[in-house]
């Protein structure tokens, strides 16, 4: 309060404070003023809290509207005294006016310094005073509704008197139509029991009609009937099962349902045969959901199901019997398509017609079962069912096995004219491609139908019967094709070595055969009817293999210079080819390659021998091989007789046999003589390093060794002659070796 009682502090600006940096220190007098003291803790007050910013704007709202006022005031007493003046001093005014407001704030901030808690104090005051006069008329309502409802409690008092007197006054009255309303509840209860009962237990009228009438047709209705009459059973056993046991409404209700039941399935049989007479071959084979639901109805009277499917068999073989002999001899409707047997005289067309025919026959006979026995859609487990050509799987259900047994009765009597006509068709053929496109297409037939109706179906065992015989008669065809290929001989004026002309025919027909095989639908992996496609090879390459062999051995003997072994190797070499195009043929051709390479080594020895003797080598190398180990190699093989040899050797060396076998130029295969070739002049080199080695020894006894096979070429070096032949690599395996 002392320091609002002194005179306003200057402000800041005009302040002189003293600068630290100076480096002048502080002088206690200083420290000590108030003023600066007061200065200090001014400047280090902190404005931008949030408890002072808002006391502030407290204190300046409290303060703030008493300026105002005052101002406002001011303002009103200068108008009142200067309303008089002149408007030409309005600038004069103004300026009053601003000097009014300064000394106005200054007054306010003043008063504020010296009286602030008095005015807090007078604030709280003036609150105070408002809530208790709003709390007093608050009070002076709750008196009013405290009246009121002291009032409302009187006239409920004296209503709650008057029903108790009326109550007692119609006590009598309300006990008897209580009575009377339990009564009726319980008639009621009693009535609703006996009508849910008869409606649960009993047929009405319409129902009982409808079952039993022949008025009413099968249908809805009369399925609903059915449905009801086995629901009244069901339900009548599980009453019959509690503790009391069979009781008399019990049982008559099962010996009523009992009568209506099979009431019902005789009306379903009668209804079933008759539709099932009507199937001939000219109706559409589309069963209906009434159909349906009627076959699944008599599936529970089995010895009923089993009468009415036997008119339906008869009618469908009846009606594809007859269906397929007008397609065979009429053709479809206005005479197209055409009938079948007009193309008898193309066998593979023939008997792939009527196959297509029965097979189309047997897709449209099983549709129309399944759909019969309600066996189409998906399975129990939500998968779609048999795609079309997948292997049908019966896996024992009733349904599955009426199918299976009504579909291979239907077409039964195809087999007998199906049969007479495939086999007379099969043993006409001359020709054995024919006779092999034939049984293919039997055997891819027979496979569907196995997948379609099953192995055991009378069909199948048709068609597996006409396939074999189909495949003996082409078997007995290449049999006898390859017989008579033994029988011919080779032109004894022909000095040509290429493959003959019967080879060449029978290799053609071997290629048909095979692309036959390969183009055919059959898988892979499908044996034959008992054997392999390895069996038609070996009837079919065998003899063929065999008269090249012997007819060459036979030509050999008249004509001594004919090369038979290069012959021979052309035919099988050229057989081999023929086989090269198809995969299933890799067994057949290691066989017959393991024969080749017999023959191949055969040749290379011969040919080696020739190389040999053409060289001057061959009486060497077998004086070298023969002579004893304790007789030196000069006295048998003196140094005059070597010399000349290694001089014709040389020579031979410069000729264009060392390059090109004009003997091997014959075969048609380059690789094998190439082969043969190199092989032959490899162990050429080997022999004369032989030689070489046995004269350098010391216990042959040669005088200068090194000068008597240095003389010619290859001067006594292995190296130089693999080089001249140019088997350099080999030459450096066979070191390694």
């Amino acid at each position: 309060m002392s320091v609002q009682a002194r005179s306003p502090v200057p402000p800041p600006s005009s302040l002189s404070v003293p600068s630290r940096n100076a480096g002048t220190p502080v002088s206690a007098s200083q420290t000590r003023n108030p003023i600066t003291i007061r200065l200090r803790k001014i400047l280090g007050t902190n404005f931008t809290d949030e408890a002072t910013t808002e006391a502030l704007q407290t204190l300046s709202e409290l303060y703030g509207t008493q300026s105002t006022v005052s101002v406002s005031d001011s303002k009103a007493q200068t108008n009142g005294t200067d309303s008089d003046d002149n408007w030409s001093d309005e600038d004069v005014d103004v300026g009053l006016a601003v000097q009014d407001d300064s000394a106005c704030l200054n007054e306010t901030a003043s008063r504020a310094r010296k009286n602030l808690r008095r005015d807090l104090e007078n604030k709280l005051a003036q609150g105070s005073q408002q809530f208790l006069q709003a709390f007093s008329e608050v009070d002076q309502k709750l008196d009013d509704l405290q009246n009121h409802v002291a009032a409302m409690r009187v006239a409920c008092d004296e209503a709650e008197t008057q029903l108790r007197l009326s109550n007692e006054a119609s006590q009598s009255l309300l006990d008897r139509a209580e009575s009377l309303r339990s009564e009726r509840e319980e008639v009621e209860a009693r009535k609703s029991i006996v009508m849910l009962f008869l409606n649960r237990f009993t047929l009405n009228d319409e129902e009982a009609e409808a079952i039993t009438s022949r008025d009413v047709p099968i249908g809805p209705r009369f399925f609903e009937a059915m449905n009801k009459t086995e629901r009244i059973r069901n339900d009548c056993r599980v009453l019959m099962s509690g503790e009391d046991g069979p009781t008399k409404a019990g049982l008559d209700i099962m010996a009523s349902t009992s009568s209506y039941l099979e009431q019902g399935y005789e009306k379903i049989y009668r209804w079933c045969s008759f539709q099932f007479r009507q199937m001939g071959r000219d109706a559409q084979l589309e069963v209906d959901s009434t159909m349906q639901q009627a076959i699944f109805r008599l599936s529970q009277r089995p010895e009923l199901l089993s009468e009415a499917l036997t008119f339906l068999t008869q009618t469908r073989q009846t009606g594809l019997l007859s269906a397929f002999l007008d397609a065979l001899t009429r053709g479809g409707p206005s005479g197209l398509p055409r009938p079948i047997e007009l193309h008898a005289h193309d066998p593979i067309r023939y008997v792939g017609d009527m196959l297509a025919w029965v097979h189309q026959a047997i897709a449209a006979e099983c549709e129309f079962l399944e759909s019969l026995f309600g066996l189409g859609g998906q399975n129990d487990d939500g998968r779609a069912r048999r795609m079309v050509g997948a292997v049908r799987t019966f896996k024992g259900s009733e349904e599955e096995g009426w199918v299976k047994e009504l579909l291979n009765s239907a077409v039964t009597k195809l087999c007998v004219p199906l049969k007479v006509r495939v086999l007379q068709t099969v043993r006409s053929q001359e020709s054995s491609i024919v006779s092999y496109k034939v049984a293919n297409l039997l055997q891819y037939y027979m496979l569907t139908m196995r997948r379609t109706i099953g192995e055991d179906a009378l069909l199948s065992m048709t068609l597996s019967e006409i396939t074999d015989v189909s495949y003996k008669v082409f078997f007995d065809a290449i049999e006898a094709h390859g017989r008579a290929l033994l029988r011919i001989p080779l032109d004894s004026d022909d000095p040509s070595l290429t493959p003959p002309l019967p080879i060449l025919e029978h290799a053609q027909l071997l290629r048909e055969i095979m692309q036959v095989y390969d183009s055919s639908l059959l898988d892979d992996t499908t044996a034959e009817p008992g054997q392999t496609f390895n069996r038609i090879l070996d009837v079919m390459l065998d003899p063929a293999m065999e008269m090249c062999a012997a007819a060459a051995e036979e030509k050999a003997r008249y004509r001594p210079q004919w090369d038979r072994a290069v012959f021979v190797l052309n035919c099988w070499c050229y057989l081999q080819n023929v086989l090269e195009a198809f995969e299933f043929t890799s067994e057949k051709r290691h066989t017959i390659q393991e024969k080749i390479d017999e023959r191949v080594k055969s040749l290379e020895d011969e040919h080696y021998e020739n190389i040999l003797r053409d060289a001057s080598l061959y009486d060497t190398v077998t004086i070298i091989k023969s002579k004893p180990p304790s007789d030196p190699l000069s006295h048998v093989l003196p140094a005059q007789k070597l010399q000349p040899t290694l001089a014709r050797f040389s020579l031979w060396l410069s000729s264009p046999e060392v390059v090109h076998s004009p003997r091997l130029s014959a075969l048609t295969s380059p690789s094998l003589h190439s082969t043969i070739h190199r092989v032959s002049l490899a162990r050429v080199t080997k022999a004369y390093a032989q030689l070489c080695e046995e004269v350098r020894k010391p216990e042959n006894r040669y005088e200068a060794a090194s000068t008597l096979l240095g003389m010619e070429r290859p001067f006594g070096q292995a190296g130089v002659l693999w080089a001249i032949f140019g088997l350099e690599e080999e030459g450096e395996e066979s070191a390694a070796d």
